[in-house]
């Protein structure tokens, strides 16, 4: 079994790839490009380079001075629906491209120093339950991706799909109660079945395999959905069980308010 400092180092390794992968997707860019409407609303590209940033810094605090993480926790508190808008929109107005690009490059690198350095079995605030080094980078990488998704979809830009996508869907299955308790909701007491299926043939499982409740499908559309970065609709993954069919419609990755979701493409 693989030593848990090995683990960590591995993860926070394929968040600086995820994190390197996009930087090329939006260095050439031109002015017009950065100002490009995304699939969330009111969201440019910068409006979400912007948004990695901030939370890089924010993840940065939580990891070099946890107890002033607690004022951004307040800022969260006072404001749910709106702080994380409102960060974005502060760094598009006061910086150029060329500046958030410079910005957002040194925040990764203090982050993955900080998170590196990290004792062993060190416990990071956030805004949901405390989080483990690893749990930490597994984050800031699935929120690199669902971000950089929204950017290659403004941009017209396809995608391949990478190894990286395991985390995603690890912090998407581990997130299943969180999406229900968000919605006021109780959680199935039972665990589900997941099996998907990577681009390669390869399979990633997760669940008891005798479970009642059961999701299956392609990787790529598990993770898309998980990040409500597409409709169920518009995916082609499947639910045995009325549970992990409910499920499938309120699933989300991400800590915060329960998420819009984004419409059919027919609704477009």
């Amino acid at each position: 079994m693989p030593d848990a400092s090995d683990v960590t180092a591995a993860v926070l390794d394929d968040m600086r790839e995820e994190g390197d992968e996009l930087d090329l997707l939006v260095a050439g860019l031109s002015a017009q490009e950065w100002a490009a409407p995304t699939p969330a609303e009111g969201w440019t590209v910068a409006h979400q380079i912007a948004h990695l940033n901030w939370t890089d810094e924010v993840a940065l605090v939580a990891a070099t001075e946890p107890d002033a993480f607690a004022a951004e926790v307040e800022k969260a508190l006072a404001a749910p629906e709106t702080f994380v808008g409102e960060a974005a929109q502060e760094a598009v107005t006061a910086l150029t491209p060329e500046a958030l690009l410079v910005e957002w490059r040194e925040g990764r690198a203090r982050l993955q120093e900080a998170l590196r350095a990290a004792p062993a079995g060190a416990k990071l605030p956030w805004y949901g339950p405390p989080m483990s080094v690893a749990s930490m980078g597994t984050a800031r990488l699935m929120e690199t991706w669902a971000h950089g998704q929204d950017i290659a979809d403004a941009l017209g830009v396809t995608r391949k799909p990478t190894a990286r996508l395991r985390h995603v869907a690890r912090i998407g299955v581990r997130a299943r109660d969180y999406a229900y308790l968000v919605r006021g909701l109780r959680p199935p007491g039972e665990q589900f079945r997941v099996e998907l299926r990577s681009e390669d043939g390869e399979s990633v499982v997760y669940g008891p395999e005798d479970a009642v409740q059961r999701v299956t499908g392609p990787l790529l559309d598990f993770c898309l959905l998980v990040t409500q970065r597409a409709h169920r609709d518009d995916l082609a993954v499947e639910a045995v069980g009325a549970d992990a069919g409910r499920w499938l419609d309120i699933a989300q990755a991400f800590a915060g308010p329960a998420g819009p979701g984004r419409p059919r493409k027919d609704d477009r």
